[in-house]
Order: C-alpha cells, then sequence, then structure tokens
C-alpha cells in the first residue's frame, strides 16, 4: 500500500512538472493604464459611435517564445464607460445597459493562448458583463517588446467582436421607417501597454540633496 502512494505521489508530481515550468517562465506584465485603451464601437443609425471605459487594471503573463504558457486577466470599472456625451454616458450606465451600481466591473480572464505568426496569437477566454459569463476569442498581436527608459514593457492590439444582447444589454429603440436604432454587434478594440514591475528595493535613486542644505 505504501508503494501503491509513493508511485501515485511521484505521477502527480510528474503532470505538474510543465505547468510548474510554464508558469517559472512566463513574465509578469502590469497594464499601463496610461498608456493603453479599452475602446469599442457600435452601430448608431448609418454610423459607428465609438466609447471607451477610462478606470480598469489588469496582469499579463508573457512569454514571447512561448505564448501558449500566456495569460491575461483584466478588471474594469463599469462606471468609467465614456462616449464624450454626458447625458448618454449615464443612460449607459443605468439598468438599460450596463447597470453600473448593481454590475461595479467588467471582467475577462483567459483559458487559453494560440500562437500564430508573425507575433499573431488568439486569445481565448471569459468575458464577464452584467454577471453573466460568456466565452470569447480575441485575435491579438505583440507589437513589440524589451527595455525602456520608462522600464520593461511590452504592446500589445486586440480585437474582438460581441453580442451585447448575449450579456443582457437589450435597449433598443424601433425606428418608425423600420429597423433599430442600434445594432447589436459591439466591437471591442484594445491598445495594451504593460511593464515588468521592478523588484523591491530596485527603484529610482532617491534625488540628491539640495545644494544649500548642510
Amino acid at each position: 500500500m505504501k508503494r501503491i502512494t509513493v508511485v501515485l505521489g511521484i505521477a502527480a508530481l510528474a503532470a505538474l512538472l510543465p505547468l510548474t515550468r510554464a508558469l517559472a517562465e512566463t513574465t509578469l506584465y502590469k497594464i499601463d493604464p496610461n498608456h493603453s485603451v479599452v475602446g469599442f464601437s457600435i452601430r448608431h443609425l448609418f454610423s459607428k459611435v465609438p466609447g471607451r471605459f477610462n478606470d480598469f487594471e489588469g496582469t499579463i503573463q508573457f512569454d514571447d517564445k512561448n505564448m501558449a504558457a500566456s495569460s491575461v486577466e483584466t478588471t474594469i470599472k463599469t462606471a468609467s464607460i465614456f462616449t464624450n456625451q454626458e447625458k448618454r454616458d449615464t443612460h449607459l450606465r443605468s439598468a438599460d445597459f450596463f447597470a453600473a451600481d448593481s454590475f461595479p466591473t467588467i471582467t475577462f480572464k483567459s483559458t487559453k493562448v494560440t500562437p500564430g505568426e508573425n507575433n499573431k496569437f488568439q486569445i481565448e477566454g471569459d468575458l464577464t458583463i452584467r454577471g453573466r459569463t460568456k466565452r470569447v476569442v480575441l485575435d491579438a498581436e505583440l507589437l513589440g517588446l524589451g527595455a525602456t527608459p520608462m522600464g520593461t514593457r511590452a504592446g500589445f492590439e486586440a480585437s474582438t467582436t460581441v453580442n451585447r444582447k448575449d450579456f443582457g444589454v437589450l435597449w433598443n429603440k424601433t425606428l418608425d421607417q423600420g429597423g433599430t436604432l442600434l445594432g447589436d454587434d459591439v466591437v471591442i478594440n484594445l491598445g495594451v501597454e504593460a511593464v515588468k514591475p521592478e523588484p523591491k528595493g530596485q527603484g529610482s535613486a532617491p534625488p540628491p540633496p539640495s545644494a544649500g542644505k548642510k
């Protein structure tokens, strides 16, 4: 019995080794909201109206040599929606659309990354809006990665299209001449710059004392 237990333990450890190795080789990056955009657009009558969310945070575990080991998690503050029209933004925060008081955050958590060619890849994951979670796939691209005067950074672009009704965002208005005021499909466009956190104790050096101070 003891031998069987030992064998099972070794087998379990062997199964965990690939996952442990993958996590060890990825690098943690934090999304820099000052240099990133969470944008979207939706049809309004005959044109597209753009918007964005201004308050968000997230982390990326990334390995450019093995993208399949990478992952991403993001949280967006629902009330930070912005379309450059205050009355419309207030309506979007209401129960007709995002119900920001009841559902203060929108989240995305990746479940799979599939590498492609020329630094392109797909991110599959769970998007949660208004408490409803749906599986989505983003087409993504690594724009660049390396050391900069502002730390080690990585840049990405990603996009996908979702049907807002899948998340319970149902409000619309039927036009007298037929058709609806709003489309159902929402195009999501992301521009992300992420930075590798500096180890503790390796931040910027303190400023020198002023010349007149003794």
